[in-house]
């Protein structure tokens, strides 16, 4: 009786859980970079985004699964594509010391604005 018990209130558990859980977002519709040689700048905005850009002056929006530690601080990045030439979400970013699985890429019409850096203040 007791195992029963058991199993019963896991099992409510479970379904409550289940329908307490926020819905996923759809992914925008991907995107693919034809050949990684015809990457030709890139800017990084945090840990988990890079913007890169390919000839055409086409900039794509790569989403990172996870944070990248070093991402901010590179100056030059790699790719890991398997079985295909292009970049899509399936690649890996290398960097320093890390590899960053991409979550999704994206066209877009080109990277965040940099924002303004705040004036020094004169010294009295």
């Amino acid at each position: 009786m007791t195992k029963l018990t058991i199993i019963a209130a896991l099992t409510g558990l479970a379904f409550a859980t289940a329908a307490g859980a926020a819905p996923r977002q759809p992914l925008p519709p991907q995107a693919t970079i034809p050949f990684a040689r015809t990457i030709t700048d890139f800017r990084t905005v945090g840990r988990d985004t890079v913007y890169i850009r390919a000839t055409g002056r086409q900039w794509y929006r790569a989403d990172l699964i996870g944070p990248c530690l070093d991402l901010p601080f590179v100056q030059a990045l790699g790719f890991e594509h398997r079985g295909t030439p292009g970049i899509d979400r399936f690649s890996t970013l290398i960097v320093r010391r890390g590899r960053c699985p991409l979550r999704s890429l994206t066209k877009v019409a080109g990277p965040p604005a940099k924002s303004a850096r705040p004036k020094r203040q004169e010294l009295r």
